[in-house]
Parts: C-alpha cells; structure tokens; sequence
C-alpha cells in the first residue's frame, strides 16, 4: 500500500502498543490519532482525544478525513458485560460515528484467548477458536461481526505481551510467588511489545493482506523453561512445581503466516531478550 499524506490514522485505545504505533507511525510521515477515555497530553505529533467508545455521543466530533483504524480498547474491568461494551458495543458506536466510505483498513486486535486448549498442539489462522473463557468469547463475537461488515478488516490475535514497564512476573520470582506445571510441557507464547506494534504497522501497509494472523514470536516454550530462564536472571528462587494456569490453554502458535508476508521480529526468541529488559529496569 503507498502512504500518502492523506493517511490518518486513529488508533481506539491508545495505551502502551498503541503509543509504539503512533511513534512507528508518524516516523513514516502518518498523521496519527489517539483516542482514550481521558484527556492526555499529545505524543508527538500525534493528536489525543478523550472520549468513550461505550457512549455514543461522545464520538459525535471525531476529526474527519479518518482512512485507517486500529482498535484496541482495554476494559476497565474484567466482566463479560464491561468486555461486551468496549469490544463488540464500542467497535460499532465508532465505525458508526466514521464516514466508514473513506476506510481503506480497520483493524481489531484481537487475543489467541479465542483459542482452546490443544494439548500441546501447534495452533494457526485454520484451527477452530474455542474460547475457554468470556474475553475469548466476546473477541471471537467482535471479530465475526467486524468480518461480517463491508469494509476492508484485518483481525490481529497476539499472544501474551511482555516487555519495559510490565515488571509483574519478576516480582513474583523474586518473592518466590511462581508455581510451574513440570510433570509434562504445558506450552506458553509471547510477543515483546516493540514487535507486536511493528507487526501492526507493517500490515496497515501491506499490499493484499490476509483477514487473520497470529502475532507471537518465533519460539513457543514450555512455562517452566520461560520461567526458570527468568529466574536464574533474576537470582530468584527456581519456580516450584504446581498447576497449568486455568483458562489458558496448551498450545503453540505457528507465526508462519505473518513471517510470510515480510515481517521480520526483532525478538524471535524471549530469551534472548529478557536480558535486556532486567537491565533497563534496574534488576
């Protein structure tokens, strides 16, 4: 796709990713559009704007000339109701507040929640989705009624994030809070962050997408080698042996499609990078 200064992008949830995006974004000359519930300053360039996609008439005065949405919201709360409102609810009060005729991408980005469990089994765009739980179910709900719309939709599922400022786990190792599944590989997929919003830029502007990828990085691993790997960074106790996490699912993410459409990772392998991020904060 040849980017163009009439390019305007509004990204829906314009938290941590979507603030990589807007940098990625305007280094390539994108006029960018951030939208959260409360006001913030600027970034950059880029224009913030406080509204809520569960209120309708807060959407009433979005810019015009929008060609390009990302849509990412974090609910407030983990209930179905609240995921329901800011998901499937807040995708279409937006679409509907957009001369959607100038749309030339939407894109939700969606979670590898939508998938079951597979018993250690490689999962791609071509596995059927069984959500466990309700976030699955409602992201599975948004994206059928997203494919279901006239309109040029990619559906992005990234796996678990990690990366600068999510400090949780390490913490956990270090006090020794960490229980691990050791009796048999219970797999674990996860994406720095840098990379998941480099994926999304890099399909906002490919040529002839695919409707569905997976974003995850090159190296599926069982929970216990992730853990112990961090743990001996870390000078932390060795994670003991306990349950799988519940309502996960085990199973392996095939990035394959996303690698063949050009995209390259920064961090194929999540050992090789969490080095780096022990020392950028300080551990």
């Amino acid at each position: 796709m040849s980017q163009t200064p009439s390019e305007r992008v509004l990204i829906a949830g314009c938290g941590d990713v979507g603030t990589r995006i807007a940098a990625q974004l305007q280094q390539r000359g994108w006029d960018v559009l951030g939208l959260r519930r409360s006001p913030s300053p600027a970034l950059g360039n880029a224009a913030m704007i406080a509204a809520d996609l569960t209120d309708p008439h807060s959407l009433n005065k979005l810019p015009s000339g929008i060609t390009h949405v990302v849509y990412m919201p974090t609910p407030d709360r983990r209930a179905k109701a609240e995921y329901r409102a800011v998901f499937k609810d807040g995708l279409r009060h937006l679409l509907m507040a957009l001369n959607t005729s100038r749309l030339a991408r939407v894109m939700l980005v969606s979670s590898t929640a939508v998938y079951g469990n597979h018993e250690g089994d490689w999962v791609d765009e071509n596995t059927p989705a069984n959500p466990p739980r309700f976030n699955g179910e409602v992201l599975l709900e948004t994206e059928g009624w997203l494919a279901a719309q006239n309109l040029p939709a990619i559906i992005v599922r990234l796996s678990g994030l990690y990366g600068p400022g999510r400090a949780g786990l390490f913490e956990r190792l270090l006090a020794g809070k960490v229980c691990v599944p050791r009796r048999q590989p219970f797999w674990s997929n996860r994406m720095h962050v840098d990379d998941a919003a480099a994926a999304i830029v890099h399909l906002l502007h490919l040529a002839c997408p695919q409707p569905l990828y997976l974003g995850t990085d090159d190296m599926p691993l069982p929970l216990d080698v992730r853990y112990d790997h961090l743990a001996r960074l870390l000078g932390a106790p060795r994670p003991t042996d306990g349950p799988a996490p519940a309502g996960v699912g085990n199973k392996r993410l095939n990035n394959a499609r996303l690698r063949h459409s050009g995209f390259c990772l920064q961090w194929p392998d999540a050992r090789k990078s969490y080095a780096a991020l022990l020392q950028q904060a300080n551990y």
